[in-house]
């Protein structure tokens, strides 16, 4: 027959472990001090191997030794010791940290994506942009090269009429006449109602 382990390396003359849970059950302050000093190291020492994280361990061990005050009676002795019932509570207990920690980390991830989100969709923008150039030069293509070019110093290079005018050496009347039947010209190309 198997010696029973003690944690502490000794054998304590008092009651084991199951019966500390069954005074506990019954509101044993006492018991439960018992209890707290062979219970804190290996809940510990199992909560800190799965969150890794040395103050959330401590937090979470607090947690389950007070869920062991609270549950005491809800520990049967057929169905497994009393330290496995307790590191049990305790490895469910990190367990359901790790994944609130995992979900809140998700959340604010997802958050974050939501707020870089841009207001409009600048894909759409710089498609329809793209599609208007093109549009655009195309129907630049369909006037005549006098109406392109003064079209061009006018409206690309910002150019008055007057300037447009004397560098390319002609009339103000003509230029402003080129300019007139070329507007006319792109907007019936680009379908823009007047």
């Amino acid at each position: 027959m198997k010696e029973p382990v003690h944690i502490s390396g000794l054998a304590s003359a008092g009651p084991d472990l199951q019966e500390l849970l069954g005074m506990v059950a019954r509101g044993d302050q006492d018991a439960f001090a018992q209890v707290y000093e062979t219970v804190c190291g290996p809940v510990l020492g199992l909560v800190r191997s799965v969150l890794r994280d040395p103050a959330q361990s401590e937090e979470v061990a607090q947690e389950v030794l007070v869920e062991v005050w609270r549950t005491a009676p809800r520990f049967q002795a057929a169905r497994g010791s009393a330290m496995n019932w307790v590191l049990t509570l305790a490895h469910h207990r990190a367990v359901d940290r790790v994944r609130s920690v995992e979900a809140t980390t998700a959340r604010e991830h997802k958050a974050a994506l939501l707020d870089r989100t841009p207001a409009f969709d600048e894909v759409t923008e710089q498609v329809e942009s793209r599609l208007e150039r093109e549009q655009v030069r195309r129907c630049m293509r369909t006037l005549s090269e006098l109406q392109r070019e003064s079209v061009t110093l006018a409206y690309y290079r910002g150019l008055t009429y007057r300037e447009v005018g004397e560098l390319l050496a002609v009339p103000l009347g003509t230029i402003k006449t080129r300019l007139r039947d070329g507007l006319i010209r792109l907007r019936d190309c680009l379908g823009v109602s007047s």
